[in-house]
């Protein structure tokens, strides 16, 4: 009896886009939305321009902004360098204590059930929210906004790391302490390692959070140079195609930076044959 050929593409995982595929069709999207805009401005004229200005406006704010000349010479600049040196100032504190409490929440039960659920409750809350008591209680200057960035990322990070910390194989722990490793090497060259790929997801997470965090923060001070700023600037002097433009270009730096954090994440779980390369 001969054996039935088996129709092996049922069984085949369906292959994601190529990349320059998806970058392509991310490219056509980006240009129908410039052509509707265009359009519903230019065109059809359907708001005043000082409601919703044209493509042609926003990038006039952008370039005397960035390099050109005008009101807004080099401003959006030095705001840009500004807003970048606080949120990877607060980031980077973030990962740290982040980590260093994860790690506690996952080697030790009482405290994950006490203050892991606290973090879950506070995570919930709006960044927003927690700026007028770091106003009240730093004062309004830039270590409030530093105060609500670190208080929005770290917990992220640490509810990461405490949850990879829980979820590495119980395999790998027996195999680990039958090869002699215990306690702090136990942790720092089993645990860890296994646990690295999910950390990195509460980092890319994170840095969401911190960014969210610190324009929320920089619209309530006034005289940084910073994003933030901008935007109360165009909305001072009811500029829209400045609040536009900035809107742009803080959308254009978080998805930068989240795109460096996932490649470096796919890159990981490639590594750990978690992921096939496209």
């Amino acid at each position: 009896m001969t054996a039935l050929p088996q129709d092996t593409d049922l069984h085949r995982s369906p292959a994601l886009p190529p990349r320059w595929l998806m970058l392509g069709w991310q490219l056509l999207g980006l240009l129908l939305i410039l052509a509707v805009w265009y359009v519903a401005t230019d065109v059809l004229k359907l708001y005043p321009a000082y409601v919703f200005p044209s493509p042609r406006a926003v990038w006039t704010e952008i370039s005397y902004g960035l390099w050109g000349s005008g009101p807004q010479d080099g401003k959006l600049l030095a705001s840009i360098a500004g807003s970048l040196r606080r949120v990877v100032t607060g980031y980077l504190a973030a990962v740290v204590l982040g980590g260093f409490i994860g790690l506690l929440m996952g080697l030790w039960l009482p405290l994950r059930a006490t203050l892991g659920s606290y973090l879950t409750g506070v995570q919930s809350v709006p960044s927003i929210a927690f700026v007028p008591f770091a106003i009240l209680f730093l004062g309004l200057n830039e270590r409030a906004v530093l105060f609500v960035v670190i208080l929005e990322s770290f917990i992220p990070v640490a509810l990461a790391v405490s949850g990879a910390l829980l979820n590495v194989p119980p395999t790998l722990r027996v195999a680990g302490r039958t090869l002699g490793a215990s306690g702090l090497g136990l942790m720092l060259r089993v645990l860890l390692p296994a646990a690295l790929p999910n950390v990195l997801s509460g980092l890319r997470t994170a840095w969401s959070f911190a960014w969210r965090a610190l324009v929320g923060g920089e619209l309530l001070i006034s005289g940084s140079k910073s994003l933030g700023e901008q935007l109360e600037v165009g909305r001072n002097t009811a500029n829209v195609a400045l609040v536009l433009a900035t809107i742009l270009i803080i959308g254009l730096i978080g998805g930068c930076f989240d795109g460096l954090l996932r490649l470096i994440e796919s890159r990981i779980r490639r590594d750990y044959g978690l992921e096939v390369a496209q």
